[in-house]
């Protein structure tokens, strides 16, 4: 398969008085067609920062993205438009993200009026297919948000996203305003649409079984950079980063028996505002040592097994 998104060496810097705030530095990945990537981490870390910069609603501060081989990191204006239908977002909350004056049909609708070429009734029939293929049952046609649960309004949300049948949606911690119950059925819907619709994710979450159960591709972030980076099944099976080591030791285990000890993170979060050039889980990594403080690159430790700690070979015992 092709990659459909490459991302090389993008950079977001906010300023702030006490000097650049690096909420993604140096990040560099690609998405191939059809599967979906997962970025996970603690919150403040830049995933939403990252997903929200690959489409221009953050402008980026250096480096290059590239949608279906074509460079998009300063697009034109006529160039940003016909993007949108192709590049979509999913939002975390299902109620700030809805314009609370606008039904559920004006909402949906709304992306099409946007983008022409469609009349009234064409329009008011496409509406209609949308809702039915999120599960929204038709007499909430003239609904307000206020008068729905969530997981209906984040259905809206998917409904508005695929409206224009993008190729690409970021989904930005889509179920995490959400019940259990109903994460469940959000997850098993955007599923299903990507295998009927052929859709490319990146999901942005921070819970990591969520991550495992929909990505094919993982990557672990810390404060705005990539610590480690490998298939699904792979990190799982052999994590090697100390930060990400401490957050599956995080996710609960359904088995009383099972002995889950979990890896304490001390010390203080360094501050990504002009931070220095060496590992940035320096302060709270247990094996810290003073080669740490040095610059890390994100090295290929085993096939397809990115890690970013000088580290690494020696606390994992690879060759």
């Amino acid at each position: 398969m092709s990659a459909l998104l490459e991302v090389q060496n993008l950079k977001k810097y906010f300023k702030t008085p006490g000097g650049l705030l690096h909420a993604v530095d140096d990040v560099n990945f690609t998405i191939e067609e059809g599967k979906t990537l997962g970025v996970v981490g603690e919150s403040g870390c830049g995933k939403s920062t990252l997903g929200r910069t690959i489409l221009h609603l953050l402008d980026p501060t250096d480096g290059k993205i590239l949608f279906e081989g074509e460079d998009i990191t300063a697009p034109s204006r006529k160039k940003l438009s016909e993007m949108r239908a192709k590049m979509q977002i999913i939002f975390q909350d299902p109620f700030s993200s809805l314009n609370p004056r606008m039904s559920v049909s004006e909402t949906i609708m709304e992306p099409l009026q946007l983008h022409g070429g469609m009349g009234k009734e064409e329009m008011i029939e496409q509406t209609k297919a949308l809702m039915d293929t999120v599960g929204l049952a038709e007499r909430f046609w003239g609904s307000y948000p206020h008068e729905l649960d969530g997981g209906r309004r984040q259905r809206i949300g998917i409904a508005r996203a695929i409206a224009l049948r993008p190729r690409f949606i970021v989904c930005d911690e889509p179920v995490s305003a959400l019940d259990v119950s109903i994460q469940a059925q959000i997850l098993n819907l955007l599923v299903e649409l990507q295998e009927k619709q052929k859709l490319t994710y990146m999901f942005v979450t921070h819970d990591l079984s969520v991550v495992k159960y929909i990505s094919d591709d993982i990557l672990v972030m810390y404060l705005g950079q990539v610590v480690e980076k490998a298939g699904s099944h792979e990190l799982f099976a052999h994590t090697l980063h100390p930060y990400s080591k401490a957050l599956l030791s995080a996710i609960p285990v359904p088995n009383i028996h099972a002995k889950n000890v979990a890896i304490p993170m001390k010390g203080e979060i360094t501050s990504p505002i002009n931070p220095k050039p060496g590992c940035r889980f320096y302060a709270r990594c247990p094996y810290a040592e003073e080669r740490c403080q040095k610059p890390q690159t994100l090295e290929e430790v085993l096939p397809n097994h990115f890690v970013s700690c000088c580290r690494v070979r020696e606390l994992n015992d690879l060759a």
